[in-house]
């Protein structure tokens, strides 16, 4: 799937509709529903889903609190998801973070496949190259250079073994064959702050979390991990032009899941109402504002055939990359 078709699928499906709820059961939704959110409060998922709330509740007709469950790269908030009641009221931004977490620990006391009900996507998301403003890195090359020429002595924020920091910057290590050192925090909005500092050198940021701080001044794009540049980073190449090779080409991607049984009026309620509040162009240029692009699936059927989909790409970037949960 391509950042252009989610773009211009999403530009020509017009405005967003009335409230679905009353529409598909009376019932339902009848008090507010939770979304669980497995990233740090501030990060770009989380505001991405704070700002896309109340365009959600406003065409269910019921409100939507945003809770933030941080903790093992999102298996503790997909873990409380999935022995949640089935009830369609606690929802799980769920991502290939979680279809990652599992192929690195399949003994996790979750499966990512068979313990939700995929409703849909929502948006995509690149990682972004980045070195602090100061840093002496102007270009991928530059960094290359400086890795080589110190074996062993510098170094890669992520936020947690599976994050997309750390399967962007393994990924970038291991086609290369340089020697780095991976340095996990306990969420990605540690990432920039760790650069600023001088702890760590460079990071694979997802774009929402790295737009801002490149914008502000505080960190330098090197490249993207989208197979197209992305219009927010204006200059800033695919890290896929420079190495050519596709396993650079990394999208991070979040949509809804319920947990297994939930009603399936609950499940086409949500996907109606989400997929209609997509549709509107605020919801589409807030999205942009901070590096996601909107993604709409085409049911809920559709939805959970990419996911299984995905589960086997990840699987295999992993093995690629020797990257291990140790």
């Amino acid at each position: 799937m391509q950042r252009r078709q989610f773009c211009l699928g999403a530009l020509g499906a017009g405005l967003m509709l009335p409230p679905i709820a009353a529409q598909a059961d009376e019932t339902y939704p009848r008090y507010p529903m939770r979304v669980i959110v497995p990233y740090a409060a501030g990060g770009g998922p989380d505001i991405m889903m704070r700002q896309f709330g109340p365009k959600l509740g406003a065409t269910l007709g019921q409100s939507v609190i945003v809770e933030n469950k941080v903790g093992a790269g999102g298996v503790l908030a997909a873990q409380y998801v999935a022995q949640s009641p089935a009830d369609g009221y606690t929802v799980l931004l769920g991502s290939n973070s979680h279809l990652i977490q599992k192929a690195l620990q399949p003994n996790l006391k979750f499966d990512p496949i068979n313990d939700f009900v995929p409703v849909t996507l929502i948006g995509t998301s690149p990682s972004v190259l980045v070195v602090a403003a100061e840093s002496p890195y102007r270009t991928v090359q530059d960094l290359i250079a400086a890795v080589k020429a110190r074996p062993g002595k510098m170094n890669y924020g992520s936020g947690g073994i599976g994050s997309a920091a750390h399967l962007g910057g393994a990924t970038f290590v291991s086609l290369l064959g340089l020697n780095a050192v991976h340095v996990p925090f306990k969420g990605s909005v540690e990432i920039p702050i760790s650069l600023l500092r001088g702890d760590t050198d460079f990071a694979f940021t997802i774009a929402g979390t790295a737009i801002p701080q490149v914008r502000s001044g505080k960190l330098r794009a090197l490249a993207v991990t989208s197979q197209v540049p992305l219009d927010e980073l204006p200059g800033v190449p695919p890290l896929n032009d420079i190495l050519h090779n596709d396993l650079t080409i990394q999208e991070f991607w979040f949509g809804f899941w319920l947990p297994r049984k939930s009603p399936a009026t609950a499940v086409d309620t949500l996907y109606r109402a989400t997929t209609a509040a997509l549709k509107d162009p605020s919801v589409i240029s807030m999205f942009a504002s901070i590096g996601v692009h909107v993604v709409r699936s085409d049911s809920p059927q559709a939805f959970a055939k990419f996911v299984r989909a995905e589960s086997a790409k990840w699987t295999q970037i992993i093995k690629l990359a020797g990257i291990t949960a140790d």
